[in-house]
């Protein structure tokens, strides 16, 4: 986990929380860099709880899953109004707080607080399902893997055996050629007796994922701005910035000639060759993309094409803009 760098010093709750919301369904790989900037820009829960929330997407930008980075802003502003700045030790209470769900909980309750807490991650799944032999395919396994994995919690230093239980499942219990020589548990491991770890945990087959499509409209005018907009308060990508766009439906990509009404102004739009593709947790999108240059002085919001790494932009939107960048 990435605030383990900070050796010698005491296990900050708040670090524990910002690292653990940043790794979920990200790699550590990936949170290492966003997590040393946070840090740096918000050094206390207080400084994050007083920050504008543009200022959090705009840092989160680029680590996805957007609805997150609200929540984190949420959840201090919460801690600093209803709790006096203080994070609850008991899972139970983590649970109220936003964004809190069964594993955040479990993680800072056991590893901020040392609390007797049942920390289970994909990592520590894998590693139950084969200790266990536990052959229901995942997700409906979840709950036997959580069963599993409280009964071998320990009664002290539970923090210290949650991070090595996840380590474990990371660097040797891992979902290919694990290195069942290494394992501290290989005497005891049902799956490695039988020759079947590298089957589990099995997984229910995955439904394809559907393809949404829709054109974009990127807008320059004559001082290389291009124009932005902000998206709803609710929903996917919430609150962040993008280039307007026709609705994200099924079905085959719009023609121009039936969604020219979504454009943001008249005028000349060139549709670029090809689409730009982007995969989201529940569907993917194509998006043609249509580019023009204002004819004439409009309000909007319009920002410096070299200033853009200053708006909440998701990546989506940046790869958009750098595709239309071929056809200015």
């Amino acid at each position: 986990m990435p605030w383990r760098a900070l050796k010698g010093q005491a296990v900050d709750p708040y670090r524990v929380w910002l690292s653990e919301v940043m790794l979920q369904q990200t790699t550590v790989a990936a949170v290492g860099p966003y997590f040393l900037k946070f840090v740096k820009r918000w050094p206390s829960l207080g400084d994050l709880a007083s920050a504008e929330l543009d200022d959090v997407l705009r840092m989160w930008a680029g680590l996805g899953y957007y609805r997150r980075a609200r929540l984190l802003h949420a959840c201090a502003q919460t801690l600093r109004d209803a709790y006096g700045g203080v994070f609850p030790r008991e899972e139970e209470t983590l649970l109220r707080l936003p964004g809190f769900g069964p594993y955040t909980a479990a993680a800072v309750s056991a590893i901020a607080f040392g609390k007797r807490a049942n920390v289970v991650d994909g990592n520590v799944e894998r590693v139950m399902a084969r200790i266990f032999r536990i052959e229901e395919p995942l997700p409906r396994a979840k709950t036997s893997l959580r069963e599993a994995a409280a009964s071998m919690l320990p009664e002290k230093r539970c923090g210290d055996y949650a991070q090595a239980l996840m380590d474990l499942g990371a660097t040797v219990c891992t979902p290919r050629s694990p290195k069942c020589g290494a394992c501290p548990w290989a005497k005891i491991c049902r799956a490695r007796e039988d020759g079947v770890q590298e089957t589990l945990p099995r997984r229910d087959k995955k439904k394809p994922k559907p393809v949404r499509r829709a054109m974009a409209f990127v807008l320059v005018d004559a001082k290389d701005r291009v124009l932005l907009r902000r998206r709803p308060e609710s929903g996917l990508l919430a609150g962040m910035m993008e280039v307007p766009t026709s609705p994200w439906l099924e079905g085959p990509l719009p023609d121009l000639s039936v969604v020219r009404a979504c454009a943001p102004a008249r005028g000349r739009w060139t549709v670029c060759p090809g689409v730009v593709r982007h995969v989201f947790t529940h569907f993917t999108l194509e998006l043609s993309v249509a580019v023009a240059a204002a004819s004439r002085p409009m309000r909007g919001h319009w920002t410096a094409l070299d200033r853009l790494g200053d708006e909440a932009l998701p990546n989506l939107m940046k790869k958009v803009i750098v595709y239309a960048e071929k056809s200015f």
